[in-house]
């Protein structure tokens, strides 16, 4: 029964969404909008379908109904509830099924948020655009990544359960879905820009939803991301959170060009420019996303993150190298139309820092794409196996991203088109002397290496940057809440509202990337690895602190059986690394433990059991400031969100301003800048490293209405 619902679900799924696609087809060539309008109507049944499909595979997993193939290699009777459901999403072809749920999420919220656009021609070709992509992801579910395929033979009394490293850790829940909607979000962006492309409207509107979807997904996958080195962190064992795995460098691969395309779509936006740049950008992180697909289900990588051999890792790179075509060729048609009338006034601007802040991402993208790929390449000329290592990423990543926090540094403080060094020294001198403050304080503690030191000097320049821009955002949203006649302790409250819309949500975001890149820095520069000895009641040294074995001691539950070594650390706490058995035929899997503290973190691991004696050994990792990279992340969390909500709307003054009077209520010009402006004054200084130039004391510290997300 669970096999028959599955299937028509996935049918049904795909049905709606191929004939959607082609009564839109048929609605923009005949130019009827009403078959325009009722194509909307099939992005209903393509969820409905998508959810039923669902449905049936959760109640299959939950009931361990054993005659769908997938059941019996994912999941056993022994398999704790919590796994059971996020057994779905633990191999292949549950994964698909769960890309092509988000997918019809999407739709629908797509079609809901454009309804009363339902015969606009733009909205129809994204919408279009979907379904396509939508049809090919169920087709797979079709065809060789049927979830529902039954079991060959007799059907087990038992399933081998998921993989250990999948029911080991409750994050399992989290990280795989956030990094789902953060890929599978990265489709309305690029259908909108390839709806702007065949229609020729090239205007800001299309930009303007790009944008919005944009960030969603950005902001998804930032979490996703942030949540899997957690996860990793906590569940390999190995003591780190990043090792330049093909699957993790994937993710980010999407993740650097979202980036870059978030921060020069402001650009165009203020001053018309970046126009192919900005689509290129669209339809690279879509493409993206695909590759991702690509390397982490075709088996052609070896990675403890990928999926296991298919046969669908040819179908996905035709679908890639369909996507690249199709968005090449349509920028290279449209090429004429998207060329901007200016250019760059002076490269000491925010539009200069914008391109600069691009190339960078997409250098690093470069980079990290050509490390994952390039021993594919390598074995089809020669059959002996290479691997790009840690090595080759950190020696180019690291000065890009010293770079790129030194332009988050400088960026809140330049204006539009062009500036003076009287404001730039007005505006960063603070911040610079925090910065160099910082440095000589690291010096003068005993921190030693030109990498770490800068990375501290530049991180702690950046943060006092946008610091500065986030204080007079608030500032400026309690001076507006005064002039209205609020009480001060009312107008105190409103003060939060500084910290809203995409410029001061945007700065929160840098103290989010200036914690994490602390915290990295930090942790692979001065972390400490070994080992010690130790029989139970005795106590070790490593690196200043104090292991203490307690005792052995052993755990059992219906799913797992482990052997724990029982620590103590600085004399408090009990930690417990573990060697767990999950099932009779699986491997035995080492849990590590962590003592985590804003200082330091120690972290434990069992890495041997004496077979006579009693003489455990231990493996100690002790990393400084790990703890600042989840506060970090948890930082870029909230600040994507608080970026998204739109900050108050400011009312255009009813007389002239004095030039020489900060207006709390000035609007932000958007086409004309004004004589200060081109020279620079603190009037058109950002709330933060680049969203829209808006005045130091306007209001909540956004811009306009044409500015809000």
């Amino acid at each position: 029964m669970n096999g028959a619902l599955g299937h028509t679900g996935v049918v049904l799924a795909f049905v709606a969404a191929t004939v959607g696609a082609i009564v839109l087809a048929v609605g923009l060539a005949t130019k009827r909008t009403g078959v325009l309008r009722s194509g909307r109507h099939y992005a209903v049944v393509l969820l409905a379908g998508a959810v039923l499909a669902t449905v049936a595979m959760e109640r299959a997993l939950l009931t361990h109904d054993f005659s769908l193939a997938y059941v019996a290699a994912n999941n056993s009777r022994t398999t704790p509830l919590l796994y059971d459901i996020t057994g779905m999403w633990s191999a292949l072809a549950g994964s698909i099924l769960l890309w092509g749920l988000i997918l019809a999420g999407y739709a629908v919220a797509m079609v809901v948020r454009f309804r009363r656009r339902a015969d606009d021609t733009l909205v129809a070709w994204a919408t279009l655009v979907v379904f396509v992509v939508a049809a090919f992801f169920f087709a797979l579910m079709l065809g060789p990544a049927d979830p529902f395929a039954h079991t060959v033979g007799a059907i087990p009394a038992n399933g081998n359960g998921p993989n250990v490293l999948l029911q080991d850790n409750p994050l399992v829940a989290f990280h795989p879905p956030m990094l789902y909607l953060g890929f599978v979000g990265f489709t309305l962006p690029f259908a909108f820009g390839i709806a702007a492309l065949a229609t020729g409207r090239l205007d800001d509107d299309w930009q303007r939803e790009t944008r919005r979807w944009t960030l969603f997904a950005w902001t998804f996958l930032t979490i996703g991301i942030v949540l899997g080195a957690w996860w990793s962190y906590q569940v390999l064992g190995w003591g780190g959170f990043w090792g330049w795995d093909p699957v993790e460098n994937a993710s980010l691969l999407p993740w650097l060009v979202g980036t870059a395309y978030l921060h020069s779509v402001m650009v165009q936006e203020r001053r018309g420019l970046l126009r192919i740049w900005n689509l290129s950008l669209v339809i690279a992180a879509f493409c993206l996303t695909i590759l991702a697909t690509f390397l982490t289900r075709s088996g052609v990588i070896e990675s403890v993150h990928a999926f296991s051999d298919s046969s669908i890792g040819p179908v996905l790179i035709g679908f890639f190298g369909v996507v690249v075509f199709v968005g090449v060729g349509m920028i290279a048609w449209r090429g004429d139309r998207l060329r901007a009338a200016g250019g760059i006034d002076g490269p000491v601007s925010r539009e200069g820092a914008f391109l600069a802040n691009n190339l960078l991402f997409v250098a690093f993208a470069f980079v990290v794409l050509l490390g994952t790929v390039f021993p594919l390449f390598y074995q089809v000329f020669n059959p002996t196996p290479i691997t790009v290592g840690a090595p080759y990423f950190n020696r180019l990543v690291i000065p890009i991203a010293l770079a790129l926090l030194f332009l988050m540094a400088v960026a809140p403080a330049l204006p539009w088109r062009k500036t003076t060094l009287e404001v730039m020294r007005g505006r960063l001198a603070v911040p610079a002397a925090i910065g160099v403050a910082v440095v000589v304080a690291c010096v003068a503690g005993g921190v030693h290496g030109l990498e770490p030191l800068l990375a501290f000097g530049l991180g702690a320049f950046a943060a006092a940057s946008a610091g500065r821009s986030l204080v007079l955002a608030v500032r400026a949203a309690i001076r507006t809440s005064l002039a209205a006649g609020h009480r001060p302790t009312r107008a105190a409250l409103a003060g939060w509202r500084g910290l809203t819309g995409r410029a001061n949500g945007g700065m929160i975001v840098h103290v989010g990337v200036v914690l994490v890149a602390v915290g990295i820095t930090a942790a692979t520069a001065f972390g400490q690895r070994g080992e010690v000895r130790l029989s139970p009641g005795q106590t070790a040294r490593f690196d200043g602190h104090v292991i203490e074995f307690v005792r052995p001691a052993t755990v059992r539950t219906p799913a797992r059986s482990a052997l724990e070594g029982v620590l103590r650390v600085d004399g408090t706490g009990h930690f417990a690394p573990a060697i767990s058995s999950f099932g009779p035929n699986t491997e035995d899997v080492g849990t590590p433990a962590i003592d985590s503290g804003l200082r330091d973190d120690v972290y434990l691991t069992i890495d041997s059991v004496p077979n006579h004696g009693d003489r455990w050994t231990f493996g100690v990792v002790v990393q400084p400031l790990v703890v600042w990279l989840w506060i970090g992340g948890a930082l870029l969390a909230i600040g994507s969100v608080l970026s998204a909500i739109p900050g108050r709307r400011r009312r255009r003054p009813t007389a002239p301003v004095s030039e020489h009077v900060v207006d709390v209520a000035a609007p932000a010009r958007a086409s004309r800048p004004s004589r200060k402006e081109k020279g620079g004054s603190e009037r058109d200084a950002p709330t933060d490293g680049g969203d829209h130039a808006v005045p130091v004391g306007a209001g909540t510290g956004t811009g306009s209405g044409a500015d809000l997300p």
